[in-house]
């Protein structure tokens, strides 16, 4: 990959689409959004022959998910551009204003960041989101996905340009650039293009994540593992406690905002434990410390699923606790009180999202103040982190940092400020 050439490219694109109306970025995003619909079948056929290899390759089912597309998951694609086209343009938006003690009039004004780069695992819906995002609050982008959704990305970029190129001069052509290389030189060179793109930003695996954060040498926006805690309270209710679990657990076991540990209320174990077992129906392997192993050990025979099943309760090995499994997998532990369970799981977490369920306010309440994480949630399942969920049509990923951008990112997260100063002869 020439970076030099195709940053050069991007910058101009990046230039010019901050120029661009509102009218005009919605038009060509329409067009994106028509081709999309006209690629949808070379799209599907595309993505049948990633999937393919990473069964041939025995990749977990949970993981070929995440790269799998089908009918459904593809008019998502085209929803969450539809609310991008939607939503308000932050180009331009004015953040603040007022009259210096000179007489100056300061404006502080939203403006895209420029050229950004992406480098993302699996998930070709990705290809689209970020493209989307980017274009719609005036960025170019840089895209560099996985070899096992290259195929899927190829046909994507391919119907982003006929989009663009349909757009006529309202599509920006060299705002979009997908390396389709397969060397990890590519990510190397991105890393390190310093004056060339403002700001990357890694969407995967721990291990992509923490292999960006520690080579970048251009400004990361930290994405973070899903290390992803829920706390039944002793003020909780069972029920809704083992439905959120199951739904956090089982919905989509390879997501970053699925659970990884079930933290119980000693007071309420014996009560809770059987529900929870009965509600996952042997479906999950629980991984249980020695206050639940027995509980749970008990409740499943009594359901018929021990010991037929024996893979679907464990003791929990030490470095159970803090893993992130994105898998069928669930660590089961116990604490004497609420604000155990909070120094626990600020701990063994990775600041993404943390749950309680509880029906003591003053505890709520507490949990939310004191856990350190992008989202907090009472009583509600941690799947809802997510960019379509909170409205932003579709996200760049869930940030676990603190600065610039926290939790899921849409439009504003590819946006700074500038300030504005107009005078009339004002010296100091």
């Amino acid at each position: 990959m020439d970076i030099n050439a195709i940053c050069s490219e991007l910058r101009k694109g990046a230039e010019k689409l901050a120029l661009h109306t509102t009218v005009q970025k919605n038009h060509a995003l329409g067009c994106v959004k028509q081709a999309l619909i006209e690629a949808r079948q070379d799209i599907l056929s595309a993505n049948a022959k990633d999937v393919a290899a990473a069964r041939a390759k025995n990749t977990s089912e949970a993981l070929v998910e995440r790269l799998a597309l089908d009918d459904k998951k593809f008019d998502s694609i085209l929803s969450a551009l539809e609310v991008i086209i939607a939503q308000k343009d932050p180009i331009g938006e004015e953040v603040a204003g007022w009259k210096a003690p000179k007489g100056m009039t300061i404006r502080q004004v939203r403006v895209p960041l420029g050229v950004v780069g992406i480098i993302y695992e699996s998930r070709p819906n990705v290809t689209v989101d970020a493209f989307s995002l980017a274009y719609k609050s005036g960025n170019a982008i840089l895209l560099r996905g996985s070899s096992s959704a290259l195929c899927s990305n190829q046909a994507i970029a391919v119907a982003i340009r006929d989009g663009l190129a349909a757009a006529g001069h309202d599509g920006v052509k060299n705002s979009f650039y997908l390396c389709e290389s397969l060397s990890h030189d590519d990510v190397n060179q991105m890393l390190t293009a310093v004056g060339k793109i403002d700001v990357i930003l890694p969407r995967g695996s721990a291990r992509l994540i923490n292999a960006v954060v520690e080579n970048a040498k251009v400004p990361v926006i930290q994405t973070g593992a899903g290390v992803c805690h829920m706390y039944v309270d002793d003020g909780g209710d069972i029920t809704i406690a083992a439905n959120i679990a199951k739904n956090a657990k089982m919905q989509r076991p390879g997501a970053c905002n699925a659970i990884e540990t079930v933290i119980v209320n000693k007071r309420i174990a014996s009560e809770f434990l059987p529900v929870l077992a009965k509600t996952l129906n042997g479906e999950v392997q629980l991984r249980a410390d020695e206050v639940c192993f027995p509980v749970l050990e008990g409740a499943l025979k009594n359901c018929g699923i021990l010991p037929d099943n024996e893979n679907c309760l464990v003791r929990a090995r030490p470095e159970d606790f803090g893993f992130e499994f994105l898998d069928y997998i669930l660590a089961v532990k116990t604490v004497d009180s609420l604000d155990e369970a909070i120094t626990y799981i600020n701990t063994h977490n990775t600041k993404h999202s943390e749950c309680i369920i509880t029906n003591n306010r003053s505890h709520a309440r507490e949990f939310q103040a004191r856990v350190d994480a992008a989202c907090i949630y009472v009583n509600a399942s941690t799947r809802f982190t997510d960019g379509g969920e909170f409205g932003f049509g579709a996200e760049l990923g869930i940030s676990t940092q603190k600065l610039h951008a926290r939790g899921p990112m849409g439009i504003t997260a590819l946006t700074t400020t500038k300030y504005l100063i107009d005078g009339d002869g004002q010296i100091r």
